[in-house]
């Protein structure tokens, strides 16, 4: 069930907040006790472990139960996957994750990753799997045909929307298909800038691009990176404005279809 600031996250049965924060782009220990006092409960420590987002994941060991610890992997070697974890772990001073992300799945899983990642399950080391992919067609193949991936990870913004065609209509019903995360909501900052932007449309701000993803029916959770308590500030504000209505829908895609660019053999964005 969800509303516009909290959701259940598919098949886990979780309730979290519609916005999950992530460690890689410079939010400190602040960030984490501002995001979390806002109701943002999925807590995403990678794809850099960084050492002030870990801390603030630290001062809320008291109060555990109340969030979704994330902890990714890229390993490609499978005997690797338990020692990252468990490193991550002591670091926090924790005794599991909620949910281990494999991380940039573009292929099938290796079947002695996924064996790592079922052998911590057993082990109440994590309790839910997660896979992240850019690649759309594999997403909804894992959606309904791997019974163990609990969360999907997945590329959207008004760059590009593809997920709305390949992946959101192919799901399977709410209580069986796994949560859907999004990231990239401002592609990268793009979205953000004004290059490309039809003549008489406004810029789009942060907010706008959480609002937009967030505004998608299929998806449970976009992820937030900030770099700062200012950018922290700018997503959140999506949770006081609501959902976008189809003009300001209509809108965003005019200006992601106006900065969307294919790349060929001769050139590159720059």
């Amino acid at each position: 069930m969800t509303d516009w600031k909290t959701t259940t996250l598919g098949k886990t049965g979780w309730k979290v907040g519609r916005l999950g924060l992530a460690s890689s782009y410079g939010a400190d220990e602040r960030c984490v006790q501002i995001a979390f006092e806002r109701g943002v409960n999925y807590l995403y420590w990678g794809s850099m472990r960084t050492a002030k987002f870990g801390k603030g994941l630290r001062s809320l060991r008291s109060r555990r139960d109340e969030f979704r610890l994330v902890i990714q992997s890229y390993s490609r070697i499978a005997a690797l996957v338990p020692w990252s974890l468990e490193r991550a772990l002591k670091s926090l001073g924790m005794d599991h994750a909620d949910i281990l992300l494999l991380g940039l799945w573009n292929k099938d899983v290796s079947p002695t990753i996924f064996d790592q990642a079922l052998r911590l399950r057993e082990r109440g080391l994590i309790r839910a799997i997660a896979v992240s992919t850019h690649n759309r067609p594999q997403a909804a193949a894992m959606a309904n045909n791997n019974a163990n991936v609990d969360v999907l990870h997945v590329r959207y913004n008004a760059v590009h929307p593809g997920a709305e065609r390949d992946i959101f209509p192919k799901l399977p019903a709410p209580e069986a298909r796994p949560g859907i995360v999004t990231f990239t909501a401002t592609c990268w900052g793009d979205l953000m800038k004004p290059d490309k932007v039809p003549a008489g449309d406004k810029v789009p701000t942060a907010s706008d691009c959480y609002r937009f993803n967030l505004t998608t029916p299929a998806v449970d959770l976009c992820l937030t990176g900030p770099r700062s308590a200012s950018d922290l500030s700018a997503a959140l504000d999506a949770l006081d404005k609501g959902p976008m209505t189809p003009e300001e829908l209509e809108w965003m895609r005019r200006v992601g279809k106006a900065k969307y660019f294919k790349p060929s053999l001769f050139s590159i964005k720059g």
